[in-house]
């Protein structure tokens, strides 16, 4: 008996960080692959992928605040919280590969901050930042 409670007990934070991952995934999914598609391939140009092109705004703050204040995600029904782990998990599953060996989560504290400045021209301001990052 001791031993199956200890195993319970032991299964417990993999259950939970599955049922975690799980409650994010179906966050993004209701969310963002209206526009974005299960797997984030997009439709680019009109909707920019989000496969293997994110890492790159990770190096400066003004670039973090970008992936934040897009009008989708900035105006998601998603509180704070549900938005920062969103977009860590889109991060994490579908930019991996290009991710800074610096990367840092987003906090629902740092979505907050920037989400009310919602870009009025998403496309424009991602080709500046772009620009600024191949100097």
């Amino acid at each position: 008996m001791r031993l199956v409670l200890l195993l319970a007990l032991a299964a417990t934070p993999i259950a939970t960080a599955q049922a975690d991952q799980d409650r994010v995934r179906a966050n993004y999914l209701l969310a963002c692959r209206g526009c974005h598609l299960v797997d984030g391939s997009s439709v680019p140009p009109e909707v920019p992928s989000l496969r293997d092109t994110l890492g790159q705004f990770l190096s400066s703050e003004e670039g973090r605040g970008y992936l934040v204040r897009v009008p989708g995600v900035a105006q998601s029904r998603l509180n704070d919280e549900e938005l920062a782990e969103v977009i860590n998990w889109v991060l994490t599953e579908f930019n991996a590969a290009s991710l800074p060996k610096s990367f840092r989560p987003f906090t629902a504290k740092e979505v907050a901050k920037v989400r009310g400045d919602i870009l009025a021209d998403p496309a424009g301001y991602r080709e500046e930042l772009l620009a600024k990052l191949a100097e």
